[in-house]
């Protein structure tokens, strides 16, 4: 610490304008990142209901199957990230291994996707906070006042912070799984409907028609893990504190989840849940907590839904930002969005989100349009979908690293964990596409819309680094920004790819 005239400690500088804040995280805080923007609480009370009546009582080993195949993917991607240490998440790495044409259009991909993901959750805010008033108040309030007040709420913390942030997500993060613990638990003490049973996890359960028809729904309850990643420069010893939050993360999100769905197959019982399901898809759960509780419960949960909510909208605008400051990094983005603020906070990027977000959500108020069926389902699904394929070239692209660097030390399980992965994702990407409308409930033409929109992302991307390549050099050689750890200095280390020697020249 730097001294004055009076041999009186100075105050810490603020940190330089077009930097983010160092050792700001640790394990825990980005363990609370990343579960908030998956909302637990929105996911066993929102969706599982609806997992539940298409595939019956075999759901919940719907989420425990997708946190085995995302855990196997972390191990690849985890792997990557001992080698390409910049900030940039997915997209440095598909650019580090495929090339900046595939890199551009990746990022382009991330950020549509944590928009429409962020994006679309505000309908969902809107929507509960308008019941839980009028229901439990008498206040007719609408929706889009709502999702309005969330959007500037969101914005406010961010500002103040990444560390800030993980601080609230931890409150509100632990408050929403406690109450679902709670009534897991609760539930199996009583003996459920029909006693505690296991049929969930009989072959019949697993291999029920329905449950193709919802693996999609599984790999969405993990939306944002992978976000781990995007706060490598933020992170105390980031080298152990990314892999442990990732892996982490992972685990209790795929016990937690597969636990307490189950716990709501045992509260109605096997042979009633689906039926059950289907009368009341969007009270199930909440109905569940105020027979087994009491309706203390039910209450709570109804208002620490919208805070499960608001956790996953901050997390999600923070990853949102860090993707949008390496762009404006790299010079895809205009510079602006690169500068931080006295916190070390992009705030910069922040508020460019904060007003696609305003103008998205006032769109949807003036046209009067349905905050659930519309807003959330529309434009959260082309974001499930985009995710999914990042993924799908993230594990293209270990593969193609390494077998690029065959001098890298790795362990032996790293290239088979990769080829899994992709596998596995290409079959979800896949079935997800087919079962579209299970997700979006919008008929033929909002489904093909939401299907060519990432293409079309993507190629917009693969185009514009085409052109810049010729049109601005400058630009297309920082493409990916990616900062390679060298042999010399990493016994696991690595050259710059390829195919950047090729196209960009040094990085």
């Amino acid at each position: 610490m730097e001294l004055t005239k009076d041999n009186q400690p100075q105050a810490a500088a603020a940190p330089p304008t077009e930097a983010l804040r160092r050792n700001a995280l640790g394990t825990g805080g980005i363990v609370f990142m990343v579960i908030s923007a998956a909302a637990p609480l929105t996911i066993v009370a929102g969706v599982a209901p609806l997992a539940i009546l298409v595939g019956g009582v075999g759901a919940p080993l719907v989420y425990t199957f997708a946190g085995v195949i995302l855990g196997v993917f972390a191990i690849a991607f985890m792997a990557m990230t001992r080698h390409v240490r910049a900030l940039g998440g997915f997209y440095t790495y598909i650019t580090e291994a495929l090339g900046k044409r595939v890199g551009l259009g990746s990022s382009f991909v991330a950020l549509f996707s944590y928009n429409a993901l962020q994006i679309g959750l505000y309908g969902l805010m809107g929507a509960q906070g308008h019941d839980l008033l009028k229901t439990e108040f008498g206040i007719d309030v609408p929706w889009w006042a709502i999702a309005l007040v969330g959007i500037l709420a969101v914005f406010a913390v961010a500002y103040r912070g990444v560390d800030v942030g993980a601080k609230v997500l931890g409150v509100l993060l632990s408050l929403e799984a406690l109450i679902l613990v709670v009534f897991a638990v609760a539930v199996l003490l009583h003996g459920g409907a029909e006693g505690v049973t296991f049929g969930t996890f009989s072959p019949n359960a697993f291999l029920a028609p329905g449950m193709f028809g919802i693996l999609g729904f599984g790999f969405a309850a993990f939306m944002g893990f992978e976000s781990t990643a995007l706060y490598r420069e933020e992170a105390r010893e980031p080298h152990r504190t990314i892999p442990r939050a990732t892996y982490i993360s992972v685990a209790f999100m795929a016990v937690f989840y597969g636990f307490v769905v189950w716990a709501i197959v045992i509260a109605v019982g096997e042979s009633h849940v689906q039926a059950a399901a289907g009368k009341d898809t969007a009270g199930l759960v909440f109905q569940q907590a105020g027979r087994y509780l009491g309706p203390w419960a039910e209450l709570t949960m109804y208002i620490l839904i919208l805070s499960s909510v608001y956790a996953s909208q901050l997390a999600f605008h923070n990853a949102i930002n860090r993707y949008t400051f390496a762009l404006a990094r790299d010079g895809a983005l205009p510079h602006a969005l690169h500068r931080t603020n006295r916190f070390g906070s992009p705030a910069a990027a922040g508020a460019f989100q904060t007003v696609l977000a305003l103008v998205v959500v006032i769109f949807f108020a003036i046209v009067n349009g349905d905050p659930y069926l519309q807003l959330l389902l529309w434009v959260n699904s082309p974001g499930v979908i985009g995710i999914i394929v990042l993924q799908a070239l993230t594990c293209a692209a270990v593969i193609v690293y390494f077998v690029r660097h065959r001098e890298i030390a790795r362990k032996w399980y790293v290239m088979p964990s990769a080829i899994v992965a992709l596998v596995a994702m290409t079959v979800v990407l896949y079935l997800l596409c087919a079962n579209l409308d299970l997700l979006t409930a919008g008929g033929p033409v909002v489904d093909g819309i939401v299907l060519a929109t990432i293409p079309i992302v993507f190629l917009i991307g693969v185009v514009l680094a085409t052109v810049w390549k010729r049109t601005r050099p400058g630009v297309f050689a920082r493409i990916g920004g990616a900062e390679v750890v060298p042999a010399s200095l990493d016994t696991a280390g690595d050259a710059v790819s390829g195919d950047d020697v090729t196209e960009g020249g040094q990085r």
